[in-house]
């Protein structure tokens, strides 16, 4: 029996129409989309003004993670920058630091924000907690040297898209519960919450061909999950697990109405207001799981990068930041 579905934004269905589709992933599909060309960074910057700068910071178990740091070149500044820590998508399985890097380049461009993109470890090959810890060694490498970086500490986004977007949850839940760093705001984007799988727009977009399916998504949360058992799942590593949203930063969260993630993602944001905190939620009408970022030309993805903008220049604290 075929599931009813929103229907896709009409731009988008056409763009879609030429991008080729799979229903599921398998350790060979895995292997092949790995081997594609990753983002070309150069192309990038080569219209900006920026200063990069590549370091490694150790994992807990003393893996190398490496960092990309962007700031903006030659700007006279009175006053620290914002930070953007940046954690790509890929459902945990692929993609690098340079994985949808353009979204945070643009808040690099508005703010004079210095941007920091972390290569966490990818599943099967790191397993539960890893991932997430690799962020948040980098985020602590990040508030430790603030300084140094021209960050502003007080001034400090943690965001990501997709896979990126659940890790970043999943950073912002631990520092809140480990006490450290602080966090002003956290950008989720189409994130990917929650391990379960079991909600309707999982359900609707199963069977079929698309950019993310429910089969993918089964795929990816076994290899980053591996053998454990539900009750041994972490809720750093599936956010929607936490039982408490309290003491939250204000928290942003966009999803299409014509995903998987859309459910998920949905709740957490009603969670968190459930407690007190505070979020903003856009669900785009007739929007595909990352379809800003595929199609960023889109009438709608255009809207989409542009609300965001628009929340961090509201949600950002000032402190005389250009």
């Amino acid at each position: 029996m075929t599931t009813a579905r929103p229907a896709l934004d009409p731009e988008l269905r056409e763009l879609l129409a030429d991008m080729p589709l799979v229903s599921q992933l398998s350790p060979e599909v895995l292997s092949q989309l790995r081997r594609l060309p990753s983002t070309p960074i150069e192309s990038l910057l080569a219209h900006r003004r920026v200063d990069r700068r590549e370091i490694t910071v150790p994992a807990t178990d003393g893996a190398p993670i490496p960092l990309s740091v962007f700031s903006p070149a030659n700007t006279d500044r009175t006053t620290a920058a914002p930070g953007i820590y940046w954690m790509h998508g890929g459902g945990m399985v692929m993609g690098d630091r340079f994985s949808q890097i353009d979204t945070p380049l643009e808040w690099l461009d508005e703010f004079g924000a210095v941007v920091v993109s972390v290569d966490y470890r990818l599943a099967p090959e790191a397993t539960g907690t890893a991932l997430v810890d690799d962020c948040y060694q980098g985020l602590l490498w990040i508030a430790e040297h603030a300084e140094e970086l021209g960050i502003d500490p007080a001034r400090i986004v943690v965001a990501g898209a997709s896979a990126g977007g659940g890790l970043a949850a999943g950073v912002t839940l631990l520092a809140r519960d480990l006490g450290t760093p602080a966090i002003a705001a956290q950008m989720l984007i189409c994130p990917m919450l929650d391990h379960r799988n079991s909600s309707a727009s999982s359900r609707q977009y199963s069977g079929g061909p698309g950019v993310w399916t429910r089969e993918m998504n089964e795929f990816a949360w076994r290899a980053v999950l591996g053998d454990l058992t539900d009750e041994e799942v972490s809720e750093y590593v599936s956010p929607a697990l936490a039982e408490d949203l309290s003491g939250l930063p204000t928290t942003y969260i966009d999803t299409g109405s014509a995903e998987v993630f859309r459910d998920e993602d949905t709740d957490y944001a009603t969670r968190i207001w459930a407690v007190g905190g505070q979020a903003e939620l856009h669900v785009w009408a007739g929007g595909f799981h990352g379809f800003d970022a595929l199609y960023p030309q889109a009438n709608i993805s255009v809207t989409a990068r542009r609300t965001r903008t628009d929340w961090l220049a509201r949600n950002l604290p000032s402190n005389g930041a250009p």
